[in-house]
């Protein structure tokens, strides 16, 4: 067992349901914790408004949609169902389109799932785990693959091509290693070096002192928002900068307020859409369990 599947009863997955567009997949997805008694249907009402509200920004890789609502009293207990469609649903999504997997999350606090989301970001991003949920013939089958922690992807194994212009995340290690030695988090989108604290000194006159904080954010600030930040975390910790930056998830709403703490915000195109300007840069993430692409974004506003 690990804390994804301590969170996925078996009869909370379902394989092969039918579903003829994305309003019907995420009620059928919600209807198997109401049943399982996690939730009471007014949560998938909730899930339904929130994403009519912000988009389809619950897709959050290729193929792959996370349902989730705030918490409220509609929530008896954390826990996750699984439902794989069988005909992939066109979402409205333009990178992750069409959506074969929809997981429900219901969280009955902020905190419970945060440990079940950095695994299934660790699922999604292994590349055989991730084909073995598109295949699997029965729940068991299911639970094996989300369980089954002892394989972890190496860093970029989810990414078959690196958006141009970025380094290859396992073949850069190095380089980034040495950059964040003579240059941890010291400016944003310009070079710099930093004393032991991290606190940004710089002989550039046009420096941004970098404010050590990354916003990733999403419409409730506790679903995808928290597996984007378990992603750019990896990153982080890759480049050994997890001692310089913070990541914090939030939703829209405090972001905006939050912008002006951060060097820049990671999101999705629709939520991006959602906040507007803010007054940070804002870098739109595609596929959320790709390490690349998030290194991609943190290379153009950190210069390195």
């Amino acid at each position: 067992m690990s804390e994804l599947t301590d969170l996925l009863d078996p009869a909370a997955i379902h394989l092969d349901a039918p579903a003829t567009d994305r309003s019907e997949a995420i009620r059928r997805s919600g209807d198997l914790l109401v049943a399982t008694g996690a939730i009471d249907a007014a949560y998938i009402d909730a899930m339904l408004r929130t994403v009519e509200e912000h988009g389809p920004y619950i897709v959050i890789t290729p193929g792959f949609a996370l349902a989730h609502a705030r918490p409220d009293a509609s929530v008896h207990r954390t826990a996750l169902s699984f439902l794989r469609l069988a005909e992939p649903v066109v979402f409205g999504h333009e990178a992750n389109d069409p959506v074969q997997l929809v997981m429900t999350l219901a969280a009955a606090d902020d905190s419970a799932h945060r440990t079940a989301l950095a695994a299934l970001a660790g699922v999604l991003a292994d590349p055989e785990r991730r084909r073995a949920l598109d295949t699997a013939s029965s729940p068991q089958e299911v639970l094996e693959v989300l369980g089954d922690d002892d394989r972890a992807p190496a860093v970029g194994a989810a990414d078959t091509a690196h958006p141009a212009g970025t380094a290859d995340t396992a073949d850069a290690s190095g380089a980034a290693a040495a950059a964040a030695s003579a240059n941890p988090a010291g400016s944003a989108g310009a070079s710099g070096s930093s004393d032991a604290a991290g606190a940004a000194i710089s002989s550039d006159p046009e420096a941004i002192p970098s404010k050590n904080l990354l916003l990733t954010v999403c419409g409730n600030g506790l679903g995808t928002s928290l597996f984007l930040k378990n992603t750019a975390e990896q990153v982080l910790d890759h480049w050994g900068w997890s001692s310089y930056l913070s990541i914090e998830a939030t939703d829209t709403i405090s972001a905006k307020g939050k912008a002006k703490d951060a060097d820049l915000i990671l999101t999705s195109g629709a939520i991006a859409q959602t906040l507007g300007e803010v007054g940070v840069p804002v870098e739109v993430i595609e596929n959320f369990s790709s390490q690349a692409e998030i290194d991609a974004a943190l290379r153009r506003r950190y210069a390195i």
